[in-house]
């Protein structure tokens, strides 16, 4: 520890830590090698937008009010299903599902699990022309406020508006649409967390363009194709047969699990192999070196045998006098790695009729490594490496997404959708016990599937968020017809099959299998007009705003909001016949009906009971008039003086 911090010392400059909260905040900033950019960040902070930029290089048009969406938070309520979180699979569930477009939840997610979520997938629209994607928002905003808002011209807020008004599928508009939902993923990532995306040839080149931008050009891990079937329509020139899986992570540094690399030359095990695992054989000799190294030519002595790089001892004695054309006449180790190996286990000798040949050994959790006093062995899985060939297997094609759809769902029930392998793998490549993965494309759900097999098969307890628009389903579709209704109606459906699945394979297992479902909806415009026209001095009696919006929609959106998140548990607080609600640090007064009764059993509560110490006193502002609001105001000093702390009264409209 004491090294480590002395090498991190040495590369201090005067500005190491304000670099380092830009690059946390400004990622796209800094180059590969990590420099800094100045002009870029002073792009990333001008409040005025010049979208005439906006057509070159990198830039595109809408990218101003990419980065504007991001900022604004949603106007959307959160409702519990209480019916189905109510189940018995369900009540004690940490998994998520959410009904509602995925810009609202990513706003809603952000502030209860910014930093928490260890593994993100999506698979999002791949705008081919033939997939349905044309970018629709919700946003209504008139030409007068975007120019207001965005500091541009009449003419460029029109173009702006076309675009998000579903009138053409461009790739601006595609990456309008992803830019403010990729940013607010990015928040929510761990320190160690990781994104994975699928995407195609339309849209994989912008893509990686923008994921620059985002998560920045160092915390690029790989773009790895994926096959997608044997076979497959072609272009004029080529067979279209692959997508592509691009992955970040949140910083430099992510952390894998990845399951066990399917090499079969890892198949051979010796005395080390509780320490070091089975091992392979490798050649000696390097084949590939376009450059002759002298030290690396020398002659071994091993088991009263002397063996020459490239052949025999005439031949080496003639590399020593200048004749050394050859790049494969050395060993790919030193004389003193060797020395090391041989005498640590990693060097073997092998017979055979044709005589004796040396390999060394490279065992699946144990190397050689250099040290500060020559050479030392190291324990890490060297299988944790995955292979990009791993990607183009069979199993992990849309071939096998067919089959795990039909044998969950049916068939044509789900076009598109990928194989539970893939998402397993990078549950076990990218998770640890107890880590949160989200999918905020969910479509059917194979992520959440993948989740449940992963489990399973690991003896793990991974947790998903799923998040699926609810599409409506086209009345001439199988998936019509067998009784759905939206695209949200198949994953949830898909969810509860694969639980069933999971439990006949095994019915005493006692994995998580079952999930909550909340919906996010919109705010009616007639709430909004009477939200407008509320007055605190005159509670409204039966249309009252606590019955339009809900008491559960109410208490549920707010948990998020104070950093709970979906599911949190909850303690009935009675006062005098008023009740309260209490999680953590925050109490909840939602109904109407406070009293001075119930403040002074507050208070009482505060005084009589150590544990209850709420400093946030949370009041649904339509359920409040003047007087019960004064009234808490003028007890907090008593509370206060009671727990020798600071009570909060936040009143929310």
């Amino acid at each position: 520890m004491i090294k480590d911090i002395i090498q991190s010392n040495e590369t201090v400059t005067p500005v190491s830590r304000e670099m380092e909260g830009l690059k946390e905040y400004f990622p796209q900033c800094f180059d590969k090698d990590g420099s800094f950019d100045i002009e870029r960040f002073r792009e990333a902070i001008e409040p005025h937008v010049d979208v005439s930029r906006e057509g070159r290089s990198y830039d595109f048009l809408g990218k101003s009010y990419a980065r504007m969406l991001s900022s604004m938070d949603t106007m959307t309520v959160i409702r519990p299903d209480n019916e189905h979180n109510a189940k018995p699979e369900n009540r004690n569930s940490e998994n998520i599902y959410i009904s509602g477009d995925n810009l609202d939840a990513l706003h809603h997610l952000v502030k209860s699990y910014a930093r928490q979520v260890k593994c993100i997938y999506i698979d999002p629209p791949y705008n081919t022309g033939t997939d349905g994607f044309v970018y629709n928002d919700k946003f209504k905003f008139t030409t007068d406020v975007l120019e207001k808002k965005l500091s541009i011209s009449h003419d460029e807020a029109e173009k702006i508006i076309a675009m998000t008004s579903g009138h053409r599928a461009s790739h601006a508009a595609w990456l309008t649409f992803m830019m403010p939902r990729l940013q607010l993923a990015r928040d929510l990532l761990s320190k160690d967390g990781v994104i994975f995306i699928s995407i195609d040839d339309n849209e994989q080149a912008y893509l990686k363009q923008l994921c620059d931008n985002i998560f920045g050009e160092d915390n690029f891990i790989a773009c790895v194709p994926r096959i997608t079937k044997r076979g497959g329509k072609s272009s004029e020139t080529i067979c279209l047969n692959h997508d592509y899986v691009l992955i970040y992570s949140r910083t430099e540094s992510p952390k894998f699990y990845p399951l066990l690399h399917n090499d079969s030359g890892f198949k051979n095990e010796d005395e080390y192999v509780k320490e070091r695992g089975l091992y392979k054989l490798n050649q000696t000799l390097d084949y590939d070196s376009l450059q002759y190294s002298s030290s690396l030519d020398y002659p071994i002595e091993i088991e009263g045998e002397t063996f020459y790089p490239g052949g025999s001892k005439e031949e080496w004695e003639k590399r020593q006098q200048g004749n050394h054309d050859r790049a494969d006449w050395e060993w790919r180790w030193s004389r003193e790695k060797f020395k090391f190996g041989y005498e640590n286990g990693f060097v073997v000798i092998k017979k055979n009729k044709n005589g004796s040949r040396i390999y060394t050994k490279t065992y699946q959790k144990a190397s050689i490594e250099d040290s500060d006093n020559g050479y030392a062995i190291t324990y890490e899985d060297r299988t944790k490496s995955l292979s990009t060939l791993k990607w183009t297997e069979n199993e992990f094609s849309n071939d096998m997404a067919t089959k795990d759809i039909d044998k969950t769902i049916g068939k044509k029930v789900f076009d598109h959708s990928k194989p539970i392998s893939l998402l397993s793998m990078i549950c076990e490549l990218s998770m640890n016990d107890n880590d949160i993965i989200l999918d905020f494309f969910s479509g059917s759900a194979t992520t959440a599937e993948g989740v449940f097999w992963s489990n399973y098969h690991n003896n793990t307890r991974l947790r998903f968020i799923m998040v699926q628009l609810p599409e409506i389903i086209k009345e001439n579709t199988a998936a019509y017809r067998k009784g759905y209704r939206t695209i949200d109606d198949i994953g949830i459906d898909r969810i509860k099959k694969a639980a069933s699945l999971v439990k006949s394979e095994n019915p005493l297992y006692v994995g998580d299998l079952g999930f909550k479902h909340y919906i996010l909806e919109e705010v009616p415009e007639k709430t909004l007009d009477k939200m407008e026209k509320f007055d605190s001095n005159i509670l409204l009696s039966d249309d009252n705003m606590l019955n339009l919006f809900g008491k559960e929609a109410v208490l549920a959106t707010w948990l998020v909001r104070d950093g709970y998140g979906f599911g949190a548990k909850t303690e009935d607080i009675v006062l005098d016949k008023y009740h309260a609600t209490l999680c953590g640090r925050h109490l909840y007064m939602v109904d109407e009906g406070f009293n001075e009764d119930d403040m002074v059993a507050l208070v009482d509560l505060y005084q009589a009971k150590a544990a209850f110490n709420p400093d946030n006193i949370v009041l649904f502002g339509y359920s409040f008039g003047h007087n019960a609001k004064d009234m808490l105001e003028k007890n907090k000093t008593t509370i206060n003086l009671i727990k020798d702390t600071n009570i909060i009264i936040d009143v929310r409209y």
